[in-house]
Order: structure tokens, then sequence, then C-alpha cells
């Protein structure tokens, strides 16, 4: 056999990158993650099983990796569905939630209360409702709409008989 001959029984780079790309995702999928995969030679048994071994096939397995320039999560192993630009972003984000003084507050136990009013003063009346002592803890957030302001709560009985307090005076 000569050297085309056995080239043409190499994968070319883009068959290569799409059984790795479907060997990783199965992977994730059946397993939860990639706790196998970190370099090049660790497709090769695969690889091997289809092709002939050869330093062609191993140098093309390389190549494909080096194409896909996938991400490598802390302990080195490829990470198949997400990109290194997001990545990043991540780190960035839990950086900035690890520093601030954040949390999360599931919404499903909130309920809403309605102020309508003139656009022109929602902005002014969320400040003044957000500034109010007696409130502070009866509500989630508040949000500006197109006709009124948007109270979350999770003591909406509470928040209204306050607000209604105001109101009737």
């Amino acid at each position: 056999m000569d050297d085309r001959t056995k080239l043409k029984r190499n994968p070319s780079r883009e068959t290569c990158e799409n059984i790795i790309r479907r060997i990783l995702m199965t992977e994730v999928l059946e397993k939860g993650t990639n706790a196998h995969f970190r370099q090049a030679s660790d497709f090769m048994s695969y690889f091997e099983s289809l092709y002939p071994a050869s330093d062609s096939l191993t140098k093309q397995v390389q190549r494909a990796i080096k194409s896909m320039d996938m991400p490598k999560d802390e302990q080195g192993y490829f990470i198949i569905n997400k990109t290194k630009e997001q990545l990043a972003q991540e780190a960035e984000l839990k950086h900035l939630l690890k520093q601030g003084e954040f949390s999360l507050h599931p919404m499903e136990h909130c309920e809403t209360v309605f102020i309508n009013a003139p656009v022109d003063c929602c902005d002014y009346l969320i400040h003044r409702l957000s500034s109010w002592e007696l409130l502070k803890d009866k509500y989630i957030t508040m949000v500006k709409t197109c006709n009124g302001v948007l109270i979350y709560t999770e003591d909406k009985s509470r928040l209204l008989f306050l607000i209604n307090s105001i109101i009737n005076q």
C-alpha cells in the first residue's frame, strides 16, 4: 500500500471533529459531565477501533482537537457544550456574585399589587415607596410599567393595608 491509500483511509479533520463532538455529547448525556477526555490521546482507542492505527491518524485527531478550540474545566477535561467566551462570562459572573451581597429569591409565593399612576410620576412614586420605613420589608421589588407601578410582595394584605392607610388619611 502506498501513502496515498493510507491517507484516504484516515478520516478528514472535519470527520474527526464530528466524531469527537458525538463522543463528548454522549459522555455528557450519559454521565452528566465529561470525566474521561482531557487530550487527543484519550480519543485514540475509539478512532483506532474504526481506522488503522497510524501516526497520521493521531495527527489528524490532534488537529481536530486543536481546531475545535474547546475550553477545559478546572480538572482539565474538555467542555463540549460551552465556548471559551461563555466560560469567561460565567467566571466573571461567578466572581461578581461571590463578591457582592447577592441572593436568589424565588418568586413562586409572591403576589402582586398594581398602583395605577401617571407615567411621569412612576419613578418618583417608586422612590418614595422604597424610602418609606414602614414598607421596607413588605415588598420584594417594584417595577415601573407603562401605566403605573407593579409591586411584588409576599405579604399582600399587609402591603395593601399600609398603602390604603395613607390614601384614606
